[in-house]
């Protein structure tokens, strides 16, 4: 089976063609090289894919024949991500909360405030 196919077979991505692109652009690896989406998968291989801003690591167990239900994508990978990657995915959570929106204006005097006083915090840290 083509490794972009698989990838939303077990739906790690929305669309085929978001895999396809995935795989292009050298997100998808397998054995630390970056694979073409026409390349075939076999159960044992080992995939790398970066996917918002996260490396996760899933182990291919079966290959589907069709896409799958989401109650079912266990049968068919194990997910063996480091716990550290895992951690990261919480702090980039946190951190766009912080952002403001786009078309949001100017920031106001109370937002100018906790910016002044987050710029204080992090020079006390460092010193």
């Amino acid at each position: 089976m083509r490794v972009d196919k698989y990838l939303w077979a077990i739906r790690y991505f929305k669309t085929r063609s978001i895999a396809t692109n995935a795989c292009k652009k050298g997100h998808v690896k397998i054995g630390g090289d970056s694979v073409k989406p026409s390349r075939n998968v076999y159960p044992t291989d080992k995939l790398e894919i970066r996917k918002n801003q996260i490396h996760y690591k899933i182990e291919i167990l079966d290959l589907p024949k069709s896409r799958v239900g989401a109650k079912l994508v266990a049968i068919y990978c194990t997910d063996i991500t480091p716990k550290e990657n895992l951690e990261k995915l919480e702090l980039l959570k946190y951190s766009q909360d912080y952002y403001r929106k786009k078309g949001a204006g100017r920031p106001t005097k109370k937002d100018r405030r906790e910016l002044d006083d987050l710029k204080e915090n992090a020079k006390d840290d460092i010193e």
